[in-house]
């Protein structure tokens, strides 16, 4: 098939690389340079987090989480780059003032995942002193799961562009898509507009393709960048707090990612003086080392997100629209990547395992204006 993809963030590069695995040609399209760029790809934490997410994700994030978290690894081999990608699971922990937080989340995840006990545990100090000594005077129990994971985006993005590029993707950067339709992407050209033609086209612009799709939302997220030498963390760290979850990802060079607000906001501007206080109060109540860090940066975007905040591939012939992603792309990606991939292939004849996943019959709903 010959196919084109308008949009290069995640899951457009992530459906590019498996359509090129199995023979397929691919043709992007973005408005961004290959290397760096606005995507909400580009402001992520990049959490490999199904069993820590089950609190409060869909059956169906969750479901693509778990599917994903063993692609990571055989993705980032197949790319041969140089990309930050770390095991050793995640600890939730909480402040005693806070204990009925953590009570009702640990109660959640026991409910959800009865059946995969051996993917979290309970920790006393004694056991929390194992796995991150920085952190066991503090706090006297945390919920961990080992087998989540974390990556860094911005090693990520790259990597595959200059992965797709090498194997010789058409690749249209800098480039203003105006309308995605059956077999048709059209973008914004000097003489006015100018059309591509393809066996199939995917929409996977994110916010990008709000104006053709109805009860899509943006919802802002804010984190910040440190520096904490005096902090010696190596794991993936979230903090219960009544108002929200606070995470801490380490990252090389004594770097660590602080999020994140979830605002229903299509704000795109800085972020603001209330959300850097709670984040870096909430750090700082976390490891005292904070109190020292440097802000490197502070990022803010808008996540692409449907009425029930679940992922959504919307079919019909020569079209499949892919959005909904929320936050998270990255959690998700591979195997919605995957999912993509066959619905392609096989066409209405395809049946996903994945419940209500795929939208075979409303696809003209979503087109504004055809509700």
């Amino acid at each position: 098939m010959n196919v084109g993809i308008a949009g290069a963030g995640i899951i457009g590069r992530l459906l590019a690389w498996h359509l090129l695995e199995k023979g397929h040609q691919v043709t992007l399209f973005d408005k961004d340079p290959v290397d760096s760029g606005s995507a909400a790809a580009y402001t992520a934490a990049g959490m490999l987090t199904p069993y820590s997410e089950a609190e409060t994700a869909e059956p169906r994030v969750f479901d693509l989480g778990i599917a994903s978290l063993p692609l990571w690894p055989q993705l980032i081999k197949q790319l041969g780059a140089d990309v930050h990608y770390r095991t050793g699971g995640t600890l939730v922990v909480t402040h005693r003032q806070d204990q009925g937080e953590f009570n009702r989340f640990s109660t959640t995840i026991h409910q959800k995942l009865n059946a995969m006990q051996g993917q979290f545990s309970l920790l006393e100090r004694t056991g929390i002193n194992e796995l991150e000594p920085e952190l066991s005077d503090h706090f006297h129990q945390a919920l961990y799961m080992p087998e989540e994971a974390w990556l860094c985006c911005c090693c990520l993005m790259p990597a595959l562009g200059d992965a797709l590029m090498a194997r010789k993707v058409a690749w249209h950067s800098n480039t203003e898509v105006t309308d995605v339709c059956a077999g048709e992407i059209s973008v914004k050209a000097r003489s006015g507009t100018r059309s591509y033609h393809f066996d199939h086209v995917v929409d996977c612009r994110g916010m990008g393709a709000k104006p053709q799709m109805d009860g899509l939302r943006g919802v802002r997220g804010e984190l910040l960048w440190v520096r904490a030498p005096e902090v010696n963390i190596k794991r993936l760290v979230r903090l219960m707090h009544p108002r929200y979850r606070l995470y801490v990802v380490p990252r090389r060079d004594d770097l660590y990612l602080i999020g994140a607000t979830q605002i229903e906001s299509e704000d795109y501007r800085e972020i603001t003086v209330r959300s850097s206080l709670e984040l870096l109060s909430a750090a700082y109540s976390l490891h005292s080392g904070f109190a020292e860090a440097r802000i490197v940066d502070a990022k803010v975007n808008c996540r692409p997100a449907l009425p029930d905040n679940q992922p959504k591939l919307f079919w019909q012939e020569g079209l499949l629209r892919v959005n909904g992603l929320f936050r998270h792309g990255y959690l998700m990606g591979p195997a919605l990547a995957q999912e993509s991939v066959a619905l392609l292939e096989q066409g209405s004849n395809y049946r996903s395992s994945f419940s209500g996943l795929i939208d075979y019959d409303n696809v003209e709903t979503v087109i504004t204006g055809a509700a």
